[in-house]
């Protein structure tokens, strides 16, 4: 990189994870502007989960390499999930905690100053719609308010990147719009936000980048408007992935 070109947020190089004998990523390669908002789709089993595993540190790669602005990953694995918020697939959560409890640890965790934890934890209480909840553990809340108070406890930091597997699912319409608007500023701000989502409206709607990622590998990538061409993006994509059925179902299947 010169020295006038700013380093991505991410850049990913020949990652590759292998389970047994099944590669579930072959070989990803992508480059994610500082201060986009990058949609990662694909269909289900596409690699993508482990491919932000991977890219986060959650996973160790059987090879390849990932950089969050020019940190290698792997090589400084604190110094680059320092600058990482992470909302991850299927990772536990410390459940036994209450709401307020669980964000002022992930605070402390991050080794935050003492006198602005208790203010950034409060604020995401209510970003989150969370404060009737906050005293509750999270053991007890539900799918929806998991996945808020997880997203609260990526934000807390205020990590220069964002990754976000699936942010929206289970979450009302009403959160889901503050949530967005967050985001929005986020990135307006010079942050960087990588989501993995099955919506195509919300990549649409919300990033400006996007990767098309099937059978581990990927199949497009760049500004959303030069991967979906003159289709919408959900066309662009199934005729990327496959798939599709033309047939109406089965006879039985349909009213008389």
């Amino acid at each position: 990189m010169s020295e006038t070109t700013p380093l991505p947020a991410l850049r990913l190089a020949g990652l590759v994870k292998r389970f047994g004998e099944k590669t579930a990523v072959a070989g990803v390669d992508l480059v994610v502007p500082a201060g986009s908002f990058y949609g990662l789709v694909g269909p289900n089993g596409a690699g993508k989960t482990t491919t932000l595993s991977m890219a986060t540190g959650l996973l160790r790669p059987d090879a390849g390499t990932a950089w969050v602005h020019g940190v290698d990953v792997w090589a400084e694995p604190a110094r680059a999930k320092a600058m990482i918020g992470n909302l991850a697939d299927g990772v536990r959560l410390f459940d036994r905690l209450t709401g307020e409890q669980l964000i002022t640890y992930t605070a402390m965790m991050f080794s935050l100053p003492r006198p602005e934890i208790a203010g950034r934890v409060s604020d995401l209480i209510d970003l989150m719609d969370l404060r009737e909840a906050a005293g509750t553990i999270v053991a007890d809340y539900s799918a929806g308010m998991t996945k808020k108070v997880a997203l609260a406890c990526a934000l807390v930091h205020a990590p220069r990147l964002l990754v976000l597997d699936e942010p929206f699912e289970s979450v009302d319409p009403v959160s889901a719009a503050n949530i967005e608007d967050v985001l929005r500023s986020y990135t307006a701000s010079g942050g960087t936000v990588i989501v993995s989502s099955h919506s195509m409206d919300l990549v649409q709607r919300m990033c400006d980048h996007v990767a098309v990622i099937a059978a581990g590998r990927v199949l497009a990538a760049g500004t959303v408007d030069e991967v979906r061409g003159e289709q919408s993006l959900q066309d662009r994509f199934v005729a990327l992935v496959g798939g599709r059925h033309t047939s109406e179902g089965p006879a039985w299947l349909r009213q008389s």
